[in-house]
């Protein structure tokens, strides 16, 4: 992805090496558990920290540790990725009479406090709409290339992008209605809900790549580089490699063939209104 270049977004807030105290998790099988949850892209941290601090932040629960300067290069690799969007989202709304409000992009170390509660690393990459933001330990972007096989500076933006589709999702009041259909549905219908919320995600990460693509961002391999990771954070793909077998009912995200092919609509066709997962009897 050809991204040196190009603008930084000047909303990204650095809070490396900058943690809340306090944050219950065990370790063993439950940080483990979490680790694969994580790797889903989720949309809201309170879902997987059942019972966890929801709390505003207070004065002085911070603690600093070191900040890696290897992540210097990342940090602007996504600051420019999220210029990308930000330029993208802007004009498609304002396409279709909208006004864009810019989300914001956090960075930590190791764990953070959102409007959605104290969450660790171990929930990965997320998008809260309590407060309109991004978070993202850059550390995530090692696991994606050692553990799940999905390299390339192109795979990581999808990450972004992703997250900020839901983003999208938030401004067009499409999370709102989702959260509300679930708080009545049966957790079978309510992981349903979930899958098609997060494949539409996954096509809005594809129309913004798609008009990346038009303005020149992307280089040789890059398209590809986005399908192996959707393919490598597919429900079915994970739950095999945890466990040895997949239970569909329980999945939240979508199979890998389901990701990698809503993301490549959105890629091909460029159009927000070919990315309605809710009104189609199968996504």
């Amino acid at each position: 992805m050809r991204w040196r270049d190009e603008r930084q977004s000047e909303n990204v807030e650095d809070q490396r090496g900058v943690s809340g105290r306090g944050l219950a998790l065990g370790g063993g099988i439950g940080t483990v558990l979490l680790a694969v949850v994580a790797l889903l892209f989720g949309v809201d941290p309170r879902s997987i920290l059942n019972g966890g601090d929801t709390s505003p932040s207070q004065p002085g629960t911070t603690v600093t540790r070191p900040v890696n300067p290897a992540e210097d290069e990342l940090k602007s690799f996504s600051s420019s990725v999220l210029a990308s969007t930000e330029d993208v989202w802007t004009d498609i709304m304002r396409q279709n009479g909208r006004q864009y409000r810019m989300p914001k992009l956090v960075l930590y170390t190791g764990q953070v406090r959102s409007a959605c509660g104290l969450s660790s690393a171990a929930v990965g990459p997320f998008y809260c709409p309590g407060d309109e933001k991004l978070y993202l330990d850059l550390s995530f972007f090692q696991e994606l290339r050692a553990r799940f096989h999905a390299p390339g500076d192109f795979a990581q933006a999808y990450v972004i992008a992703h997250e900020v589709g839901h983003h999208i999702q938030k401004l067009l009041g499409t999370m709102d209605k989702v959260d509300s259909m679930r708080e009545r549905a049966s957790d079978t219908e309510a992981n349903a809900l979930s899958v098609r919320l997060e494949l539409q995600a996954d096509f809005y990460a594809g129309v913004w790549a798609y008009y990346a693509q038009k303005r020149g961002l992307l280089e040789a391999g890059d398209l590809e580089e986005a399908l192996r990771a959707a393919t490598a954070i597919g429900d079915d793909k994970l739950q095999q490699e945890a466990q040895g077998y997949v239970v569909p009912d329980s999945f939240t995200h979508g199979t890998s063939e389901q990701r990698m092919r809503w993301f490549k609509r959105g890629f091909d066709t460029g159009d927000i209104r070919q990315g309605d997962t809710f009104n189609i009897r199968s996504p």
